[in-house]
């Protein structure tokens, strides 16, 4: 007797939405579709963004909602037809520090949410598409995965020099070090 092989939760959301192309379906029934999985809203992503699956969100079309999706089809458009391309990905994680623009973290930091993950940065729109903004590295920001899950609640303002001074002046002595390390590292290539 041979086992049937188990279907991950991104295999069994592709195969949901190939099921329902066309058709508006909301995140509850995809979670419900990948098992429960916790983490179904990555897998859309990866299976959109990484895997070239045309799935939209109410960020994608201004007739969706929070929360729906659709598959236009379930063809996949070809790696170089894709939105972002890597260069431009790169350009605006430099641009950025490797750092999320919303809440802070850095690439690799550990994830506050999720304590056996680090920090995964994706890129967001400044302004959405739905909206009419384009995928050119001047409307895009980088954004960690929580942030873009939506499960940090705000996100803070940036601070101004002043302010950004005077929280590092009154951290610790070992703090302090972890900031001009920090600092070494990213910017110490244009002291010499």
């Amino acid at each position: 007797m041979t086992k049937a092989k188990k279907q991950g939760s991104k295999l069994k959301i592709l195969n949901f939405l190939i099921k329902n192309v066309g058709v508006v379906i909301n995140s509850k029934e995809i979670q419900k579709a990948s098992g429960w999985a916790a983490e179904w809203a990555r897998r859309v992503r990866e299976l959109r963004d990484e895997q070239g699956y045309q799935i939209l969100s109410h960020k994608d079309r201004a007739d969706l909602k929070p929360g729906q999706y659709i598959m236009l089809n379930a063809k996949r458009k070809p790696a170089f037809a894709r939105d972002i391309s890597k260069e431009t990905r790169a350009v605006v994680l430099e641009r950025n520090g490797f750092t999320c623009q919303s809440c802070g973290l850095a690439a690799g930091d550990p994830d506050p949410f999720h304590s056996d993950r680090t920090i995964r940065l994706t890129m967001g729109h400044i302004i959405d598409k739905s909206k009419g903004g384009s995928d050119t590295a001047s409307n895009l920001k980088a954004i960690c995965t929580n942030c873009n899950e939506g499960l940090q609640n705000a996100s803070l303002p940036k601070p101004d020099t002043v302010q950004l001074l005077a929280q590092i002046r009154r951290g610790t002595i070992e703090s302090q070090l972890v900031v001009l390390d920090w600092l070494k590292k990213k910017y110490g290539h244009l002291i010499e």
